[in-house]
């Protein structure tokens, strides 16, 4: 039985108020917010902060499965294949309340999702399935995170030692749960694409690429100020979006998309391994969900 320490009530670690109350949410969401804002053309809510890799160019594929269609029009074909998938893993560097965190994690239209964060030199790992949500954290994670929301030390330790190697479990209807629940929605997610076809015009057509063996068709948007925007489209199977890049400008960053229409398994943690929430409301040692 985890302890804390005595005459402090251990704090739940979500959800955070003020700015940061959609912070988990975004974190995990930011991938396919910044997909979107990307081909779009629009500065994301997160925005990715990797170093952009350069493309390798390479030969399309005989013939050309784009060759008649505008750099535009490609882009409205990529938008609706990737609406139409059934499950994707998507994997970055995405900037969230000011906070660098890098997330790799797959979702299906079961709103079931697995994957990890890592921020600050912590990780997390998330799981999702039947509209309960697990998280299990390192210190460093827990701490960060708690920390930023603005709780005491002796609240976040508490907390940190409470949780120390179990899974915080997140039923519907507690704090924090609906926030979480979107996450998982991945058509909720990918509806975002299609949002304003209006700002998806003024491309053009880039050098054939290729995305982890998959040939690309890649669709270039220049901003003021020397802002470059590309998006790689698969030119094998379905047009999916494989990745998105930008360079200059404040936001330059990528954000890879794979594993389309592939099951998500998701292992609900073992009952004695997670702490409900609402025992971290009660201030009351752990026990098992």
């Amino acid at each position: 039985m985890a302890s804390h320490t005595p005459g402090t009530t251990p704090q739940r670690p979500a959800p955070p108020r003020g700015p940061r109350r959609h912070a988990h949410r975004r974190a995990l969401g930011a991938a396919l917010a910044v997909t979107t804002a990307l081909l779009l053309g629009a500065a994301p809510a997160a925005t990715a902060a990797t170093a952009a890799t350069p493309a390798v160019e390479v030969s399309a594929p005989t013939p050309d499965p784009f060759r008649n269609l505008t750099a535009d029009q490609i882009a409205d074909r990529a938008v609706t294949a990737t609406q139409s998938a059934t499950s994707v893993r998507m994997a970055g560097r995405v900037v969230s309340g000011g906070q660098p965190l890098d997330v790799d994690f797959s979702v299906d239209d079961h709103k079931q999702c697995t994957g990890t964060i890592r921020l600050e030199g912590g990780a997390a790992e998330l799981r999702q399935t039947g509209g309960v949500t697990y998280m299990k954290g390192d210190q460093a994670f827990w701490r960060a995170s708690m920390t930023s929301q603005g709780l005491p030390a002796p609240q976040v330790e508490a907390t940190i030692e409470l949780l120390k190697g179990r899974w915080l479990k997140i039923t519907p209807g507690q704090a924090g749960s609906s926030d979480l629940s979107d996450v998982c929605d991945l058509k909720a997610l990918l509806a975002d694409l299609g949002r304003d076809s209006a700002d998806r015009t003024g491309l053009v057509r880039g050098p054939d690429s290729a995305v982890n063996g998959t040939p690309v068709a890649t669709v270039i948007k220049h901003k003021p100020g020397g802002e470059t925007t590309t998006v790689s489209v698969a030119e094998t199977g379905k047009p999916y979006i494989l990745k998105t890049v930008k360079t200059g400008g404040e936001q330059a960053g990528s954000v890879t998309l794979s594993d389309y229409d592939k099951p998500v398994t998701v292992v609900v943690p073992p009952a004695d391994e997670t702490v409900d929430l609402s025992v971290l409301d009660q201030g009351t040692p752990a026990r098992a969900a």
